[in-house]
């Protein structure tokens, strides 16, 4: 299915800390109320128990109770779910950044960068992957959190012309549709609030030079270590305008609506992937 325009669902969520049941509860209670279809819900990093040490505690396997949730919640409201929780496989435990499909098809991103100053990199495995998947004619790149300040690790790039010069498979038809990688970055976060100025600017910075949405969803609240979340969760255009913004230290849903066809015409007219690095 085919969209020129993708409405996406930002969850600025308070996450109960060491508690699933309770997070699922405030997920399903926040998007009971909400009336607009959507194509796309995102939900801060760690959603199901809060981040910090208490991840290696927490790590489920990979069909355990957050991704029987996922399932859940793409089937009721028809849309991607996307999320990181805690998982464990073999001796290793990832921040796994899910996205799953309203018929159950998912597949994930492993955190790359994990937060050396908090401890996180002792005990949590990098990811050595970049991912890159479709949605409805969309193409989406999943990151997580600290992720964002490694410009390199998310830049988008001209991918080869293997189609005799027409859009990718799966995308709407577009004259002269440049070839990149990616429409969408998405990104999962606990960004403390002492810094919220460094994750809102870098929103901003990753969706100017990638040419590309840009949907950053944080938590907001105090976690189990008593650090405060301000949220600052945004949607962001490729000219780095917000679109959204979810209000600070309120926990908050709120949608927005992505228009391919302005992002396919700014790219044409303004063509800076001809100088990608």
């Amino acid at each position: 299915m085919n969209r020129n325009e993708l409405n996406i669902a930002i969850c600025q969520q308070d996450i109960v800390w060491n508690n699933r049941q309770a997070n699922f509860d405030r997920v399903r209670s926040l998007f009971a109320a909400m009336t607009a279809s959507v194509d796309v819900i995102v939900l801060p990093e760690t959603f199901s128990c809060g981040f910090g040490d208490n991840m290696v505690e927490m790590a489920e396997p990979q069909n355990g109770p957050s991704m029987r949730f996922a399932v859940e919640m793409a089937k009721r409201h028809d849309a991607l779910f996307v999320a990181t929780w805690p998982v464990r496989v073999g001796g290793k435990v990832y921040n796994r950044l899910h996205w799953v499909q309203p018929d159950g098809v998912c597949g994930f991103y492993d955190k790359a960068h994990t937060f050396r100053v908090s401890g996180e990199a002792d005990i949590i495995a990098r990811g050595t992957d970049r991912r890159v998947f479709e949605w409805r004619g969309w193409r989406v790149k999943p990151v997580v959190c600290y992720d964002l300040r490694f410009p390199k690790w998310l830049r988008n790039a001209m991918l080869p012309d293997d189609n005799n010069g027409q859009p990718p498979a799966g995308s709407p038809p577009l004259t002269d549709s440049p070839n990149l990688a990616y429409d969408l970055l998405i990104v999962c976060a606990n960004w403390p609030g002492s810094r919220h100025e460094a994750w809102t600017t870098l929103l901003k910075a990753r969706a100017i030079e990638n040419l590309s949405y840009v949907v950053g969803v944080n938590r907001v609240g105090t976690d189990g270590a008593g650090i405060p979340y301000t949220g600052n969760s945004a949607v962001v255009d490729f000219k780095g305008m917000a679109m959204a913004e979810c209000e600070a230290c309120k926990e908050q849903l709120l949608t927005a609506r992505l228009d391919r066809r302005t992002l396919e015409t700014f790219r044409q007219h303004w063509p800076f992937y001809l100088d990608f690095d």
